[in-house]
C-alpha cells in the first residue's frame, strides 16, 4: 500500500475483535470485504472435507460450528455469494476498488 499498490488479503476473521487489529495493523487504507454465505453452502462447497470433519467432530473450535462467528455490521461490501454467482460479485469487488483507486 505504501507504494500505490492495492493489496487484497484474504484472512480467516471470524470476530470482530480480530477484524478491528487487522484494521489497525493496515492503517487508513484498510476496507473490510465481507464474503457471507451461511454455514450449510459453505459446507456444501467444501472441497476439502473440512466442513464434514468437523461435524463428524473430528475437528475442534470450527468457526460458525462450535467456534463463534461474528458477521460484519459496516463492510466497505459484502459479497452474499449464495445469492451471486462468482462472476458477479468479482465484478462487484473489482468495480469498488477501481472506485477506490480513482479517488
Amino acid at each position: 500500500m505504501e507504494n500505490g499498490d492495492v493489496v487484497i488479503c484474504s484472512l480467516v476473521s471470524p470476530t470482530k475483535e480480530i477484524r478491528k487489529q487487522a484494521q489497525a495493523i493496515i492503517g487508513e487504507g484498510f476496507r473490510e470485504v465481507y464474503v457471507n454465505a451461511p454455514f450449510d453452502v459453505c459446507a456444501e462447497r467444501d472441497v476439502k472435507g473440512l466442513y464434514k470433519k468437523a461435524l463428524a467432530g473430528e475437528i475442534k473450535n470450527f468457526t460458525g460450528l462450535d467456534s463463534p462467528f461474528e458477521g460484519s455490521d459496516n463492510p466497505f461490501v459484502e459479497l452474499r455469494t449464495h445469492e451471486n454467482n462468482l462472476e458477479t460479485c468479482k465484478n462487484e469487488l473489482v468495480e469498488l476498488v477501481l472506485k477506490e483507486i480513482q479517488l
